[in-house]
């Protein structure tokens, strides 16, 4: 794939009006969640990942969202996270909006089907249109976070750049050990309200905000 820096066409965020009233403080509050920090990790790790061949976005939100919302690089990663069976069968770069927004979606169902949760996810708008791209950036972390987790070798960077996701083994526990279990919770929320929620992990994107 050719290197994209600031190359792809403005389309979204460059002819909308400016925003005004509410709809202009909600979308600076929006904005404020937006982390360089992150970006200049995620580009590192996405680099790292698909190899030199996505290219380097130019730094910044602008960028970064140029970068991306093609959905070719975002293809190109979710791809490189298989070894075999690759979620994305077609990656081709077009200048056409409904193009675009197509092979978003096709990452956005493979990144699901890899194990981001729902709660993590963007939408796509968010990124072709520049609404949200802290939600973005949200997505990658977790997706970044799956993967190591998984550890099954595809894996490719430095892994102290995500955290690991708790993992659930709740299917292994027979009916006995289950029945077992609400007992103790029971006697645990008599004299400790809450305490059976200690330990759970909803992943790592809290720690973007």
């Amino acid at each position: 794939m050719a290197n994209k820096v600031g190359k792809g066409p403005q389309v979204g965020m460059a002819n909308k009006g400016p925003s005004y009233g509410m709809s202009r403080v909600v979308q600076d509050k929006i904005d404020k969640k937006y982390d360089a920090e992150v970006e200049e990790l995620l580009v590192q790790w996405i680099v790292a990942q698909c190899g030199s061949g996505v290219g380097k976005p130019e730094a910044g939100k602008l960028g970064f969202q140029d970068w991306l919302k093609d959905g070719c690089v975002l293809s190109e990663l979710i791809n490189s996270l298989h070894k075999d069976n690759k979620p994305i069968k077609k990656i081709a770069s077009s200048s056409m909006a409904f193009k675009q927004m197509e092979q978003i979606s096709q990452f956005l169902t493979a990144a699901e089907s890899f194990g981001v949760i729902k709660t993590d996810m963007f939408q796509t708008v968010d990124l072709w249109e520049g609404k949200d791209l802290a939600a973005v950036q949200r997505t990658l972390m977790s997706l970044g976070s799956v993967a190591v987790t998984k550890d099954d070798g595809n894996y490719h960077g430095d892994p102290n750049w995500f955290f690991k996701k708790a993992q659930e083994n709740r299917r292994e526990f027979t009916d006995d050990q289950l029945k077992a279990g609400k007992g103790v919770i029971g006697l645990q929320m008599g004299s400790n309200k809450g305490a059976s929620q200690t330990g759970m992990s909803y992943g790592a994107t809290r720690q973007i905000q």
